[in-house]
């Protein structure tokens, strides 16, 4: 089944365009997914460039293995390791976030209501908790926080009450079917062409992934691996994400005054912010899942302190 599913890379061009500042540089793709963005990074790249990609998902590296290329090479790791990587050694990040295609449209995987499934949700299956070992036991504050602080559903502490409910009376949750199910009959007031699980599996899913304190992770890293005029492109597909990276880019692209010592030299900023890029109509028309979608791009600075 895996072999069927696909994905379409989200604002494909626009990215490397971005990207590419030095076609003989040392390249990230943080998230391979796929591989749409890499395989397009490489046809630019010259004989001198290279790619180094990184990905929690073991599927994604063993697809890798169809770019046989000695530019390229894959980790099977999370971007926040590109932390140990030696300052100032790469021209340019990319980070496209989120889960992909294939991830949400393998049922076997846990990610999507839209089909059922072992209730899982790791990008990394080799390691850490699943969602429904971690419902198992989870308490109902606990439960509530997290479907509140990353869905953003106003119905957090219902759903919530409603697991501990439902795992106390029958056994604890263990696919994605019951879950959705459950998320249904809770949630009376739906959104207009949103299934009422959505916020909840986002939640979920954000969570037991730690996909924001990673992220916040990788950007820090990202200022100590970008030589000077290196361009970071990140894609984010929901307001978490984007506001992490936006208030990341923001807080770097201004001189800052110490207050105390008037007379002393401000810290200099260590980006340049590009704004943000969102996908055409034509894209979204093609590939709904670009509608969410919003790219923002920043140069590191000359000056490395």
């Amino acid at each position: 089944m895996n072999g069927t599913l696909t994905h379409r890379t989200v604002l494909l061009n626009e990215a490397i365009e971005a990207l590419l500042v030095n076609p003989d540089g040392h390249y990230l793709d943080a998230t391979f997914g796929r591989g749409g963005h890499s395989r397009l990074l490489l046809s630019r790249l010259s004989a001198a460039g290279r790619l180094t990609a990184f990905d929690k998902d073991l599927e994604a590296v063993t697809h890798a293995s169809v770019l046989s290329d000695a530019r390229f090479t894959i980790r099977h790791e999370s971007f926040t390791a590109l932390a140990g990587l030696p300052p100032a050694s790469v021209a340019g990040v990319l980070m496209d976030l989120g889960v992909s295609s294939p991830q949400i449209d393998n049922p076997e995987r846990g990610f999507s209501f839209r089909g059922n499934g072992p209730l899982d949700m790791r990008m990394d299956t080799t390691r850490g908790q699943s969602v429904g070992a971690w419902l198992a036991d989870a308490s109902v504050q606990t439960m509530t926080e997290v479907i509140r602080d990353y869905g953003e559903e106003r119905f957090a502490s219902p759903i919530a009450k409603a697991i501990e409910r439902r795992r106390r009376e029958l056994g604890p949750l263990t696919t994605t079917a019951e879950l959705a199910e459950l998320v249904s009959a809770t949630v009376k007031t739906r959104e207009p062409g949103k299934d009422p699980a959505t916020r909840t599996f986002q939640a979920f899913r954000i969570f037991i992934n730690a996909e924001l304190a990673e992220l916040e992770q990788a950007l820090d890293a990202v200022l100590d691996v970008l030589q000077p005029g290196g361009r970071l492109v990140v894609i984010s597909f929901h307001s978490l994400e984007d506001r992490i990276v936006k208030q990341f880019i923001a807080a770097q692209s201004r001189e800052v005054f110490d207050r105390r010592a008037p007379f002393a030299l401000p810290k200099t900023m260590r980006l340049k912010a590009f704004g943000r890029t969102r996908a055409c109509e034509a894209e979204v028309a093609g590939n709904p899942r670009a509608r969410s979608a919003v790219m923002r791009v920043a140069q590191r600075t000359e000056a490395v302190p």
